[in-house]
């Protein structure tokens, strides 16, 4: 799955958005992507229970491109003990006083644990271009402190996935709608995401810009089909579970004499 869905070339999002990846339906997948939930539980497991590595799940999308959605599904089988989440909004007074990555990087997942960024450091390169807040000359610096930055993760034993959410202006508005229309959605609306919605395509270069830029063989890039919330929990699980598996955690030793010990 990784390799189907890996960024490359100049236009990482050309491809459609409504793909199912070769997946029948809904109701076919949803014992696979069971298995993907059960099996990710078992490596956080040893993952945690090691404590010599990590992984960093980067969530980036256009609004409602089903961030929390993702997290919720996903990772609903983990033990949230070993398992983190960190949301990254406007940055606040402390934080405009750092650096770009600062507020980044005191967030990132310690040794045994799974991180997610719902949002992340390339809110950093893209918002603050679109609205006109750093030049073409500071996002082309700041990819390269970026590039710099999650090296600098992986070198020190944390694996870096970064997915973009790639759903269709479409598929927003219907998600937008269903805020407006649900009682039980509505304190998710903001007007702020109409603003942003009127520049789409601005976002959309800015993405493709910044993930052309930054899918590293460090830290790669996956473009996931979003406007089918299924297939994409399908897709991510699958991801995690792949670089999992290909980590090996395990666990620590037991304690000399513990088979066979009977409890009295």
């Amino acid at each position: 799955m990784r390799s189907r869905l890996r960024a490359s070339g100049d236009a990482p999002l050309d491809s459609a958005t409504d793909r199912k990846l070769g997946l029948r339906d809904k109701s076919t997948t949803a014992p696979l992507a069971q298995a993907h939930v059960d099996r990710l539980a078992l490596l956080q497991n040893h993952l945690w229970g090691e404590r010599r590595r990590s992984v960093l799940l980067v969530l980036q999308g256009l609004d409602a491109g089903g961030k929390d959605g993702t997290i919720r599904h996903v990772f609903s089988g983990v033990n949230p003990q070993g398992c983190r989440v960190a949301s990254f909004k406007a940055p606040n007074d402390v934080e405009r006083e750092h650096d770009f990555l600062w507020r980044v990087h005191r967030v990132c997942p310690r040794k045994g644990e799974i991180g997610i960024f719902n949002r992340s450091h390339y809110e950093d390169v893209v918002t603050t271009h679109v609205l006109g807040l750093i030049d073409d000359d500071e996002r082309g610096a700041r990819f390269g402190m970026i590039n710099d930055f999650e090296h600098l993760l992986v070198s020190q034993g944390t694996a870096v996935v970064k997915v973009f959410l790639h759903i269709s202006k479409a598929e927003q508005r219907r998600r937008l709608q269903a805020r407006v229309d649900d009682p039980e959605k509505r304190w998710k609306f903001d007007r702020a995401d109409l603003e942003a919605r009127e520049h789409w395509d601005e976002y959309q270069t800015a993405y493709a810009k910044a993930i052309t830029a930054t899918s590293t063989a460090a830290a790669p890039w996956y473009v996931v089909p979003g406007d089918h919330k299924w297939v994409r929990n399908f897709a991510i699980s699958s991801i995690m579970v792949e670089v999992l598996e290909e980590m090996k955690p395990q666990l620590p030793p037991e304690p000399p004499g513990v088979e066979g010990t009977v409890i009295p």
